[in-house]
């Protein structure tokens, strides 16, 4: 039959992704954008939201912000009301948002594994806890965690980061063996070394961008773009009977010795 693929047609839904207004985050609302979804921004610092938002509505795109902390509930419990009465029932949830800081384990304050836990694994809890029971009530949703390589593999000065993307892995599976009985997928997507500006120091250091390079079986590093493919099938009625999973998108890495 000829015609538009409805399958991974996003219309009429609305998006909620956060840590966005850069980098991967922004990559995939601009994909779900580009599907049809109307998307709301996530992050803190109003003037980059604002300039990202500006960006993606002149390519044609229905957008919103929405400027608070992920690990704020009170916060987020807000914003997740305002969305839905001004803007519309959040249908796709992307948890996004996530930080880095780099010590060895044996140097690490408390603070920066605090702070790792809460940004990268707590928020995800957060959030979906505020718009989860919206969904419930409306028997479908689709969530979608961004997880990392490191949910499966791991490397020095970042046991923080590696034990909140394990613990986000398997967020994403009670998550989805608890409301899956609502019409609720919940998935998460594993990024492998992807530019962005968090990972711009490892792109600067010569001998870890040739370690990357060499690593990965595709020769390079990946390209934020190349990420929002996964979200869209995700997000869309395409992934309707796929729940709990973990999508690397890696270029080959996790597949190598």
């Amino acid at each position: 039959m000829a015609g538009k693929n409805l399958l991974f047609d996003l219309s009429g839904r609305v998006a909620l992704v956060t840590g966005s207004s850069q980098g991967l985050g922004l990559a995939i609302a601009r994909g779900l954008a580009e599907a049809g979804a109307a998307v709301v921004l996530n992050g803190r610092d109003t003037a980059k939201l604002a300039a990202a938002a500006a960006v993606l509505r002149a390519e044609g795109a229905r957008v919103e912000t929405a400027a608070f902390d992920v690990n704020d509930s009170v916060a987020v419990g807000r914003e997740v009301a305002r969305i839905e009465e001004t803007f519309g029932p959040i249908h796709i949830l992307v948890n996004n948002a996530g930080i880095q800081r780099r010590a060895p384990l044996v140097e690490m304050t408390e603070a920066q594994w605090r702070e790792v836990i809460d940004t990268n694994l707590t928020s995800a809890f957060i959030v979906a806890r505020a718009v989860g029971p919206r969904m419930i009530a409306r028997g479908a949703g689709k969530i979608i965690n961004i997880t990392s390589l490191i949910s499966e593999v791991a490397r020095v000065t970042i046991a923080n980061y590696a034990a909140a993307k394990g613990g986000l892995k398997m967020l994403t599976r009670s998550m989805a063996v608890e409301w899956a009985k609502h019409g609720i997928q919940t998935n998460g997507i594993a990024p492998g070394y992807f530019i962005t500006p968090l990972n711009q120091p490892l792109i600067e250091n010569a001998e870890f961008n040739a370690w990357v390079c060499k690593r990965t079986p595709a020769g390079r590093w990946g390209q934020p773009e190349e990420l929002a493919g996964a979200a869209v099938f995700l997000a869309s009625r395409a992934s309707d009977f796929v729940n709990g999973q973990i999508i690397a998108v890696d270029g080959g890495t996790l597949a190598a010795l």
